[in-house]
C-alpha cells in the first residue's frame, strides 16, 4: 500500500481573495470590509515605500477590541494589526506552509507570485481545502 501523499501547493489550497485596507481604518471599517467581502482577514497597506505590509484578523479584533473593552469606531487598524507580514510562495509545498505558519504562531498569511499576493492561505485551508486530507 503506498501511503505517499500528492504535492499540493499554498496555491492549490488558498482562499483566491486579498483585500487591502489602510492602516488608519477604523476597527468598525474594517469589520464592515470583511462582512462585505466575506474573509477573515485584510492586508493593511504600506504607509511608504519602505514599510512592511500588515495583517488584521478577526482574532485581532477580539484581543484588541472587545477584550480591551473599547469600541469598534475608536480603535485603528493599525494599533491592532501584526506586522510585519509573513507570506509564503505560491508554489510552497502545503505541509511546509503548515510548519511555517504553526512554528512561527500565526493562522494565515497571503500567498505571493511574481511579486504579488494572489490569495490568502490559512491553517483551515490546509485541511479542509486539502482533497488528499
Amino acid at each position: 500500500m503506498d501511503n505517499k501523499r500528492s504535492f499540493q501547493s499554498a496555491k492549490d489550497v488558498m482562499n483566491g481573495k486579498v483585500i487591502l485596507i489602510d492602516g488608519m481604518a477604523t476597527a468598525k471599517e474594517a469589520v464592515e470590509i470583511m462582512r462585505k467581502e466575506k474573509v477573515v482577514s485584510l492586508v493593511v497597506k504600506k504607509r511608504h515605500p519602505k514599510d512592511a505590509f500588515g495583517i488584521v484578523s478577526v482574532h485581532d479584533f477580539i484581543v484588541g477590541v472587545i477584550i480591551k473593552d473599547k469600541t469598534s469606531e475608536e480603535v485603528n487598524v493599525f494599533e491592532i494589526m501584526t506586522k510585519p507580514l509573513v507570506s509564503v510562495p505560491a508554489d510552497m509545498d502545503a505541509r511546509y506552509v503548515a510548519s511555517l505558519l504553526t512554528n512561527i504562531g500565526i493562522r494565515m498569511a497571503p500567498v505571493e507570485e511574481d511579486g504579488e499576493y494572489i490569495g490568502m492561505v490559512s491553517l483551515s485551508d490546509l485541511i479542509l481545502s486539502n482533497l488528499d486530507f
